[in-house]
């Protein structure tokens, strides 16, 4: 079952679900929050900043595999990581193994993930929830934060290349995987498992929104991502647990530096201050 042929593909139902997220979330149309999201990055400097932060990290993730080409580290550390979880995978893929299931998972790891974090952010801009998202933006970059150095540093190979009884399914789903995607998510990039710890992170600080729909979805989500990486032939279990771990630090720290934000950072209208220092300027002159 061939559901995406490129990266457009990808890109195009992003947006789709993004949008539907949103409504969901919201129950607005999401031409609404897309424009409170912009309003409020204009206006609002910590707003601002928070979001840039977020961002960089993001870059630094996206730009990792170059960072690993000039390391060039020489080790694998998979059979000490992994090698003792034996052949449980292949089991497990080929008792649930379907086409309808394929393209289900295929999408929740490829499309819907990306997805979530997205209309995340534009969820808690709509209910002008600033610790919310505060401690959103300090998760996700701490979950990247921690996750390059072992990327780095602790290489381990995706189950499907160690194991040949095991089946990379993706490629069921979007055969142009290995040319369009590869280049974002490296093929010995296991361990933690950022799906596994995005996924639950987000579920975590939904936890704590007030936006009950919002927070069951995330964590349904997060159990569909689990599920994925396992049934995809993708990660091992040690992946998760450390994924798993990995979203609990995040979220407890992000929602700790959300509450301290809200209270004690005191937040500038960009406009207002230009208006301001405008106004002066002219009392000066006269």
């Amino acid at each position: 079952m061939i559901l995406f042929e490129s990266m457009s593909s990808l890109t195009v139902s992003s947006i789709v679900v993004v949008a539907v997220l949103i409504m969901f979330g919201t129950g607005r149309q999401p031409f609404i929050t897309a424009w409170m999201f912009l309003k409020s990055l204009a206006m609002s400097r910590n707003y601002l900043l928070f979001f840039v932060a977020m961002f960089v990290i993001l870059l630094l993730n996206k730009n990792e595999l170059r960072l690993e080409r000039w390391l060039q580290v020489p080790y694998d550390l998979t059979p000490i990581m992994s090698g003792w979880e034996g052949h449980w995978i292949s089991t497990f893929q080929s008792a649930f193994q379907s086409d309808l299931l394929t393209g289900f998972c295929a999408t929740f790891y490829l499309v819907v993930f990306q997805s979530v974090m997205i209309a995340s952010v534009g969820i808690y801009t709509y209910y002008n929830n600033k610790k919310m998202y505060y401690a959103f933006c300090v998760a996700l970059l701490l979950n990247y934060l921690i996750a390059v150095p072992f990327f780095l540093f602790v290489p381990v190979n995706e189950v499907w290349f160690t194991h040949p009884d095991v089946k990379f399914l993706m490629l069921d789903a979007f055969p142009s995987f290995e040319t369009s995607y590869r280049s974002l998510s490296g093929l010995n990039n296991c361990f933690p498992s950022l799906h596994t710890s995005i996924s639950v992170t987000m579920a975590l600080v939904a936890s704590y929104s007030g936006i009950k729909r919002w927070a069951i979805f995330t964590w349904c989500h997060a159990a569909v991502i689990i599920f994925s990486i396992f049934y995809l032939g993708i990660h091992w279990f040690t992946d998760m647990i450390a994924g798993i771990l990995l979203a609990v630090v995040a979220a407890t720290v992000g929602l700790k530096v959300g509450t301290w934000a809200e209270g004690s950072l005191r937040d500038v209208s960009w406009p207002l201050r230009l208006r301001a220092k405008l106004k002066a300027s002219r009392s000066l002159e006269s």
